[in-house]
């Protein structure tokens, strides 16, 4: 393969920035922020489901979700490839890809269940969600030299009243330099979405050590057992700062599959 993760990570790096600062400016503040979850644990949840809206301890709307890089491989139109003008990215089983090629992902099956809600903590119905993620292999559809030629996990799906959405896809595979992950874009409609509009946030879903460990020691993850032993939660530029908002509740077991789950807010 010719691609460079790590190109990519330094492609990264601007984005990131602001973000680093913000919250520094925030900790002299004064105010206080949860720590970075141990990458030997799944982070707890710190939120409270009724009602079709979730709420933190004190009762109070979700922060909104931290706004994090697209990185190299967004296949959004911004730089070069775009998945979501073509017919077919509307679907909710993202394991093959469509158009002039069928050819399915291979790897454990992780079901992906979202919850999006406005910053009011009400459900944001209506709200599209354009998720995608890197293969077995950790590489990235239309991009990677081993699979540009396939558009397999990515979608896009639109929010119900409740502001769910589900996608059906395969556990990412972890590579070098970068904790295992999910990549998403919301908007505000889905022919927003469907037409690489403006959109409302980027952000990512962390998966939880214990989980990928799990499904790393299953046939065809080999390579990531090794790149991810030589990062941390603590450690993964994107991650580092704390992933209490994008750290995904897992159930399941790597017979009958995953289910990472995670309810996040955004503005509108």
């Amino acid at each position: 393969m010719t691609d460079n993760h790590d190109r990519g990570l330094q492609f990264d790096l601007a984005t990131l920035i602001g973000r680093r600062r913000a919250l520094t400016l925030l900790g002299g503040a004064g105010l206080t922020l949860v720590a970075c979850a141990p990458s030997t644990t799944t982070a707890t949840s710190t939120t409270t489901t009724t009602a079709g809206s979730s709420t933190t301890a004190d009762g109070s709307p979700l922060e909104t979700i931290p706004e994090e890089t697209a990185g190299p491989y967004p296949g959004d139109g911004s730089n070069g490839p775009n998945a979501l003008t073509q017919s077919g990215i509307v679907r909710s089983d993202i394991r093959s890809s469509f158009g002039s090629s069928t050819r399915t992902a291979e790897g454990v099956q992780l079901t992906i269940d979202l919850t999006v809600q406005n910053d009011d903590g009400k459900p944001f119905a209506g709200a599209a969600v354009y998720l995608w993620h890197c293969d077995i292999n950790g590489d990235y559809s239309m991009y990677s030299d081993r699979v540009k030629n396939e558009n397999f996990l990515r979608g896009v799906q639109e929010a119900d009243s409740s502001g769910k959405l589900k996608f059906v896809s395969v556990f990412p595979g972890a590579y070098s330099g970068r904790w295992p992950h999910i990549h998403f874009e919301v908007y505000p409609s889905l022919a927003e979405a469907t037409k690489a509009g403006n959109k409302i946030t980027t952000s990512q879903l962390a998966l939880p050590e214990t989980t990928c460990k799990e499904v790393y020691g299953t046939t065809g993850y080999t390579a990531s057992v090794q790149n991810m032993s030589r990062t941390s939660l603590k450690q993964d530029m994107v991650f580092r700062d704390g992933v209490d908002h994008q750290m995904a509740t897992m159930s399941g077991d790597v017979g009958s599959g995953y289910t990472a789950s995670l309810t996040f807010a955004v503005e509108g």
